[in-house]
């Protein structure tokens, strides 16, 4: 029987926690004291005129909203201006990026337009006044007075600033609102004054449905168009806009082809039956033989589904259970049972209040279960929004945030759609941090292409990379194979990243499948993203790469190659130095080393251009005996010198404003492949730095996070690399042996 070199495992056990002294030198300002507040002065005269002019009904317990922009040379975050707020009795309440042109730079240096942070103030209108009046007599020895440097425009938001994407031709529509609002706050006492205020307009909405998510309130209201500079100006609205519909549910792709072929279904039962997947979609026929593996759910009071919503609902579902189906070939084995929950009713479009109905009905069920895999192949029809995140994807993200489970979702079917108006850009929830968003590929052979009708990137910053991964969707020369919807034993052929979607998550419950509990949601994530197969395609259109076409060519390594997962945890403001396992000796030839890092986070979904709450920066160390040449009077470095790593994967990604940022230490999943001498590899080593921040600014409290690490290193010289490493780290590293047969091609 041929060896079989599984992946191993274990390698958090070779990682260890160091300390590494980060230093800066004293930042110059673009402004002087005195400056600053000759500048500022008129603009919070202003925002106190604009303030005072607001009706009473509109500032709920007298409370208002201003916008405060940073000068773009303080927009990390420690440069939060928490210290002046307090003193101005003001809270930041949330975030967004802006462009803006600022009126000096630091060095004498020329200003240029360029991407910052505008924050929302909330506060007292008493308490704006207050700020007004005692500015003048502000020294740099009052308390917060020294951040007034930082700060570039005090301004106030307009009605019509908040208001997006409604057209005043328009008669009655459904709006969504969105407040700078908390849950416990609305619940017991702003949301009634919210809707007392909409009396005034002869509106009473109920809100039967809402969502909570980060400090931000989520709200459909269905009133006249010309209402929305009215509604926005209720001081704690943040954007006023339409509601977008739900995706519809009809195939990219419908052809003849293959469509009166039959297929006899298997009578086995999934690999592992323990592994809880739910589907949320369209629903499945109750007498319909994919009932076998997959159990139908859905709440009452639905109307009864239609073929259109059945058919959507088996592809999907026969996608997951069965990939892409092989006419010629049996059915394979399922990895798993599944969870179909209808949370669709009628046909798309036809309900105005349907896109937070559905929402609703898929958060009720996260909220009552826990599943170790989800697919969402629908949502808002609704390209993501650079400034704001939708209900969908801070519901989702935050259900996510724990890392516990696995869940796709397909980016949408508009790729072809206007670039100049962002029409083909991944669509709501796709932009999700703590998922993998899914487009599709036209062919599951070698070069293959995006297909046309995938929605492309980039994604939101952080979460640049959207899509995450690209599988086989269908086009008119090769669709997609499912289950028909009205025959069982019948093909359909459909296409688009409805299917792509449910057929990666399929190969993620595989990995989970035949390898158990040894490798958590996490882990499975960063090998799926770790294994992709690459192409000289753009990364927005297809991101990491295509997924790997067998479950082999995730878990099995060739002789002349090793890879490991670290399954860790790390403190924040900690460092962790984990090592690339390599034989002893100096190494032949050229060697190539791929990772990727993938870690769950909690979000501020108020703050999207600082959305994700925790950071991994990795520093990369290839020789340990190698440090930079100390400065005169300087003791010599304590840690080997560094060398770009991870930076060399995003450059595809990466703009000057990227960099500026320094937006890469909080994306939540980073890759690259780099190839080196073997020479120059001596002890090399990743040390990983955790920062952690809360609402835009920094937050070291005793928090711990999980990540997983997955190192591939390839040396075509080393014929036994593989075995050399597994036995210099016999009792540290683990083969991880699978609880059931991998499924091995057998070459021709």
């Amino acid at each position: 029987m041929k060896k079989l070199n599984f992946l191993l495992g274990k390698g958090e056990r070779l990682a260890e926690e160091v300390r590494v002294v980060m230093g800066g030198a004293s930042k110059a300002a673009p402004y002087t004291f005195e400056q600053a507040k000759q500048r500022l002065q008129p603009m919070l005269n202003k925002v106190v005129d604009e303030i005072r002019s607001l009706p009473q009904e509109a500032c709920p317990e007298d409370y208002a909203i201003a916008t405060l922009t940073l000068n773009p040379e303080y927009i990390a975050k420690s440069y939060h201006p928490k210290e002046l707020l307090r003193a101005a009795g003001l809270e930041a309440v949330g975030s967004r990026s802006r462009r803006v042109k600022p009126d000096s730079r630091s060095k004498n240096r020329i200003p240029e337009e360029t991407v910052t942070t505008e924050l929302f103030l909330l506060g007292k209108r008493q308490s704006f006044v207050n700020w007004a009046e005692q500015f003048p007599s502000w020294t740099e020895e009052f308390p917060g007075a020294n951040q007034l440097i930082e700060i570039e425009q005090i301004s106030f938001p307009s009605s019509s600033s908040k208001v997006k994407g409604i057209s005043p031709e328009e008669k009655e529509i459904v709006y969504e609102v969105i407040l700078h609002l908390n849950e416990v706050d609305s619940e017991r006492r702003i949301l009634g004054q919210f809707q007392q205020y909409l009396k005034r307009f002869k509106l009473n909405p109920d809100f039967k449905h809402r969502f909570y998510a980060g400090g931000l309130c989520f709200l459909e209201l269905e009133a006249s168009a010309t209402l929305a500079n009215e509604i926005a100006q209720f001081s704690l609205v943040r954007v006023v806009r339409a509601m977008p519909e739900l995706r519809l549910l009809r195939p990219t792709v419908r052809t003849s082809l293959f469509a009166d072929s039959a297929i006899e279904l298997p009578d086995f039962e999934p690999i592992d039956k323990n592994i809880k997947v739910a589907i949320f979609d369209g629903g499945i026929p109750l007498d319909h033989p994919i009932c076998r593996w997959a159990t139908p759910y859905e709440e009452g009071g639905l109307n009864p589904a239609d073929d259109e919503l059945y058919e959507h609902g088996v592809a999907v579902t026969s996608a997951f259970l069965f990939g892409h189906i092989d006419p010629k070939k049996q059915l394979p084995q399922p990895y798993s049972y599944v969870d179909h929950y209808r949370v669709l009713d009628n046909a798309p479009g036809q309900n105005l209040f349907e896109l937070y109905q559905v929402l609703d009905r898929v958060k009720n069920v996260l909220d009552s279960k826990n599943y170790d895999f989800i697919n969402l192949s629908l949502g808002p029809r609704l390209p993501i929004d650079d400034d704001e995140i939708h209900a969908w994807t801070a519901v989702l993200d935050e259900y996510l945030s724990d890392g516990q489970t696995l869940c796709t979702v397909a980016v949408g079917n508009d790729g072809e759609g206007d670039p100049m108006i962002n029409a083909n850009r991944v669509q709501v929830p796709s932009d999700c941090v703590n998922a993998l968003s899914i487009g599709a590929c036209d062919i599951p052979d070698d070069n293959w292409q995006r297909a046309l009708y995938s929605s492309i990137g980039p994604g939101r910053s952080p979460g640049l990379v959207k899509p995450d991964l690209v599988d086989f969707g269908g086009s008119i020369q090769r669709p997609f194979l499912t289950l028909d919807s009205l025959d069982g034993n019948k093909l359909r052929p459909t296409g688009g990243t409805s299917f792509s979607a449910p057929s990666v998550l399929r190969m993620g419950a595989g990995v989970r499948a035949h390898f158990g509990q040894s490798l958590n949601a996490l882990s499975i994530r960063t090998l799926l993203v770790h294994s992709a197969e690459t192409a000289d395609i753009p990364k927005f259109e297809i991101g990491w790469g295509r997924i790997a076409r067998s479950l082999e060519d995730i878990v099995i390594c060739p002789d002349h190659e090793i890879r490991v997962v670290f399954q860790g945890r790390i403190n924040a403001s900690k460092f962790v130095r984990v090592p690339i396992p390599l034989p002893t000796g100096v190494l032949k030839g050229m060697i190539s080393i791929r990772a990727t890092l993938c870690y769950a986070t909690p979000c501020d979904p108020h703050h999207p251009g600082n959305y994700t709450r925790s950071g991994l920066e990795v520093t990369f160390r290839p020789n340990k005996d190698l440090k930079k040449k100390p400065e005169d009077g300087k003791k010599e470095p304590l840690h080997a010198a560094s060398k770009s790593f991870f930076g060399k994967g995003q450059k595809a990604f990466q703009t000057e404003e990227e960099l500026r940022r320094d937006a890469w230490k909080w994306e939540n999943c980073v890759h690259s492949e780099v190839r080196f001498r073997g020479s120059s590899l001596n002890g090399p080593i990743f040390d990983i730095h955790y920062n952690a921040r809360f609402e835009g600014h920094t937050d070291n409290k005793n928090q711990e996070m999980e990540y997983a690490l997955v190192i591939t290193v390839t040396a075509p010289r080393i014929e036994d690399l593989y075995d050399q490493v597994v036995r210099k780290y016999a009792t540290q590293l683990e083969q991880l042996q699978p609880i059931v047969e991998v499924p091995i091609r057998v070459s021709q």
